[in-house]
């Protein structure tokens, strides 16, 4: 007949329970109220390892059951020395740690997150700039349900036989006469882990792994502007581990190269080849934004307003929607470049014609050392040092640098 059940009643097992029982409820407990995880509930985590101390202990726990927690105090966890915290010299504290206290050890050691997993997820630049949700399956580890995580079939022993669940064994070394030598070494047979199961005890659908492949499908919420390398974190939805904490699935976005549109943080750039005459005289240019195939129609210029190669308009507010501000957004950038027209374009009396619409050419003085010399193509493929002409004012290694003193907004 137990006296009190108070020590019972904190790890939530009955007054009958086997020491395996003491030992799952005391560890269970152990790794949610543990300081680390839970500053607030180091008072109660106290308590909870004092009333594991005496269960786990035959002697103490039949003392406890007799006379309480009264007698534990009177004579209990003080017969060693009368100390007020169970311990009455050093050694038992090295006992508790490297005998029946070895599990409170791994307790502490496995109370740390599981392994994070990284995925790379393609997408479009439509998917950052519209928005989109997609599905990404994947494989992963989830405790077996069976049998809980412990690996064997209902009734089946755990413990090791060999360190009998302290997960340590000790070696005597006899170093000569009457002289030995005491040696406290990991388990062998279960490698520390105080778990020692036999084939023909291992659960039948984990096969003693504790642990069973899953498929698992996610949904990917894109939110509109998200950008290239951008990370979508899924909390705790990892391989799980008995005594683990399951650990994070992250999702790297990873932009595909566009065939039109260029990307610069939240503005959208795009090449636009226009005709000599255009770039003269104006003209108005439809540039397709976005999945939706919006057209905006940009108005031509103010009349006399020359566009030269490698010159740069933007329109304001239509360029990637501002992450998490998707009503505000970027601008869109257009790049010209001017196609000049082939040799022979225009008969030579109405090249004279054309001549009169420009200014005046400035007239060179000829002496007597001048040479008339004729030009020819220049056909080398560029030597150290030299790039060839290729019909653009600028690099792509300039553009970024300079696109800001360049860039001029349309604003009507």
């Amino acid at each position: 007949m137990v006296k009190e059940t108070g020590y019972y009643d904190l790890l939530g097992v009955r007054p009958g329970a086997t020491l395996d029982e003491i030992k799952r409820a005391y560890r269970r407990l152990a790794l949610r109220y543990h300081p680390d995880k839970n500053p607030s509930e180091g008072e109660r985590f106290k308590q909870i390892s004092q009333a594991y101390e005496v269960l786990s202990d035959s002697h103490k726990r039949a003392l406890y059951d007799r006379g309480g927690e009264r007698a534990m105090k009177e004579g209990g966890l003080g017969g060693r020395g009368g100390g007020s915290n169970g311990f009455g010299s050093p050694m038992d504290i090295f006992d508790l740690f490297f005998g029946g206290g070895v599990v409170l050890i791994r307790a502490f050691l496995s109370a740390g997150p599981g392994k994070t997993v990284v995925h790379q997820l393609s997408v479009s630049l439509e998917d950052l700039y519209n928005g989109a949700t997609r599905k990404l399956s994947l494989q992963k580890n989830i405790i077996c349900r069976k049998c809980g995580g412990c690996g064997v079939r209902e009734g089946a022993q755990r413990r090791c036989p060999k360190c009998h669940g302290s997960g340590m064994e000790v070696r005597i070394h006899q170093l000569g006469p009457s002289m030995i030598q005491q040696i406290q070494t990991m388990c062998s047979q279960c490698q520390g882990q105080g778990e020692w199961i036999r084939p023909r005890d291992c659960c039948l659908t984990c096969n003693g792994r504790k642990v069973v492949r899953e498929k698992k499908i996610l949904s990917v919420h894109l939110d509109k502007g998200m950008k290239d390398g951008q990370k979508i974190t899924f909390h705790e939805e990892g391989d799980q581990v008995p005594g683990l904490e399951p650990g994070d699935i992250v999702i790297v976005l990873d932009q595909k190269e566009h065939p039109v549109f260029r990307r610069s943080g939240d503005d959208l750039i795009v090449k636009r080849e226009i005709s000599l005459a255009d770039a003269l005289c104006g003209c108005r240019d439809a540039v397709l934004v976005g999945r939706a195939v919006v057209t905006r129609l940009c108005k031509p210029p103010i009349p006399g307003d020359v566009i030269r190669p490698g010159d740069m308009k933007c329109v304001p507010n239509e360029g990637m929607p501002v992450y998490r501000s998707p009503f505000q957004k970027g601008k869109l950038i257009l790049q010209f470049q001017v196609k000049f027209p082939e040799p022979g374009w225009l008969p030579t009396e109405r090249l004279r014609q054309l001549q009169a619409f420009f200014p005046p050419q400035e007239e060179v003085m000829a002496t007597e050392d001048t040479e008339e010399v004729e030009l020819s193509d220049y056909t080398s493929q560029g030597g150290p040092g030299r790039r060839p002409y290729t019909g653009e004012a600028y690099h792509e290694d300039d553009f970024e640098d300079g696109m800001r003193q360049h860039v001029q907004c349309q604003t009507s």
